[in-house]
C-alpha cells in the first residue's frame, strides 16, 4: 500500500489552503486558481503534488478538472504522522530519562 509523504504535502501554505478549500467540498481548477495570487500553473504545481501524495483526487468532466479530498488517504497519512510523532517523542522521553538516571549516581 502507498503510503503519502503527508510532510511533502502540508510543507507549503498553498498547499495547506487548497486542503482547506477541498474541506468543504469539490472545487474546480478554475476556484482553486482564483482564490490565490499566483498563477495558473503555479496552482496546478502544488495540485499535482496533492496528486502525487494521493491527499486528493481528481475528475475529470468535460472540460473542467474537479479536485477532492481523498478521506481515506488522508486519514492514513494522519495516523502515520501521529505515529511519527509518538516516535520522535519517545524517544526525547528516553533520553530525559536517561540524562536525570546519569545525574541522579
Amino acid at each position: 500500500m502507498y503510503m503519502p509523504d503527508i510532510y511533502r504535502a502540508l510543507g507549503d501554505p498553498t498547499r495547506r489552503k487548497i486542503l482547506l478549500m477541498l474541506k468543504s467540498g469539490d472545487k474546480t481548477q478554475k476556484e482553486i486558481v482564483a482564490a490565490f495570487n499566483i498563477s495558473q500553473p503555479a496552482v496546478k504545481k502544488h495540485l499535482k503534488v496533492l496528486l502525487d501524495e494521493q491527499i486528493i483526487k481528481e475528475q475529470i468532466h468535460g472540460k473542467y478538472r474537479i479536485y477532492h479530498l481523498d478521506l481515506h488517504m488522508l486519514q492514513t497519512a494522519y495516523q502515520e504522522m501521529l505515529h511519527d510523532i509518538g516516535d520522535l517523542l519517545d524517544h526525547k522521553l528516553h533520553s530525559l530519562k536517561d540524562y536525570m538516571e546519569k545525574g541522579e549516581d
